[in-house]
């Protein structure tokens, strides 16, 4: 990615702040196919978005509240709305992230950088936990790990209405001692908008991932091979609910394509322990007044 003709380095990169870094997505001076959102913004929770017709929002909602561990929502806006009210009220879900996925009755219709044209007053936006939050922290507890990429699982998430998914989307990263995947664990396990705990420890194969050199949902780079010491842990992944969607089939709905991801205001790990204090008190307090 460069801005202008000057290419960032990794340091650039993560000390961007959020705005910066949403105005630059707008301006299509970020290739989704180069360049992972995940070295950004370091230290801010980023996050999967589904956008859903309202007629179907409750039972997506309610299919996100039994399996958070895939589906934890960080935010949810307004019917029409594309501004995320809590995560980042200042900004615009139909042009913040470089691609999108949009569905057509269950089909995929398009892949575009910004999805104006197909807003509509009814849809509610639903932003995910990510685990690339996570990334921030651990990094700057020094924990050494590199990511490898999202898998198709065997593992059923539990149906809400017309939202199904047989097959749970994962993320992995490969850790370079037993010390560093604990400390990752202890640091994620607090961030619920960072997908919290993993779900899996050791072989990929006992979830059902083929080949772990070969992700089949999202492959960002060559994977080296693990080394003898190396522990791989697996988190819950926000591309879920693009199987459930293809299950629900609703007349329009669109969803962050892989590796594409929004990058709220708030830190990660902010969001530990103002989540629940100022979101759900302040939705609270809304619904009081009516």
């Amino acid at each position: 990615m460069s801005v202008g003709k000057k290419e960032l380095s990794i340091e650039e990169k993560g000390a961007m702040s959020p705005k910066a870094f949403r105005e630059m997505v707008r301006r299509g001076e970020l290739s989704y196919e180069t360049d992972a959102p995940q070295f950004y913004c370091r230290g801010y929770s980023q996050h999967g978005v589904a956008i859903i017709p309202r007629d179907y929002a409750f039972e997506f909602l309610l299919f996100c509240n039994r399996n958070p561990r895939p589906c934890y929502v960080c935010d949810v806006t307004e019917p029409g709305s594309p501004h995320p009210p809590f995560l980042a009220p200042e900004a615009d879900l139909r042009t913040d992230l470089s691609r999108y996925t949009v569905f057509k009755d269950g089909k995929v219709i398009d892949e575009p950088t910004d999805v104006k044209k197909y807003w509509r007053d009814d849809l509610v936006s639903f932003l995910l936990a990510c685990s690339w939050g996570w990334a921030g922290p651990a990094r700057a507890y020094n924990v050494n790990f590199r990511y490898i990429g999202a898998y198709t699982t065997n593992i059923p998430c539990v149906p809400a209405g017309r939202f199904k998914c047989d097959h749970m989307i994962v993320s992995s990263s490969v850790f370079k001692t037993s010390y560093d995947a604990v400390r990752a664990i202890q640091i994620c396990s607090r961030l619920p908008c960072g997908h919290g705990a993993p779900i899996h420890i050791g072989d990929p194969a006992a979830i059902g991932i083929k080949n772990i050199y070969e992700p089949d949902v999202y492959h960002p780079y060559p994977i080296s091979p693990l080394e003898p010491n190396e522990v791989i842990l697996t988190w819950g992944c926000a591309v879920t609910p693009v199987n459930a969607i293809k299950e629900a089939k609703p007349p329009l709905a669109i969803h962050s394509y892989p590796g594409q991801v929004f990058v709220s205001d708030r830190l990660t790990e902010e969001l530990a322990y103002t989540y629940t204090n100022e979101f759900v008190t302040g939705l609270g307090a809304r619904v009081e007044k009516g």
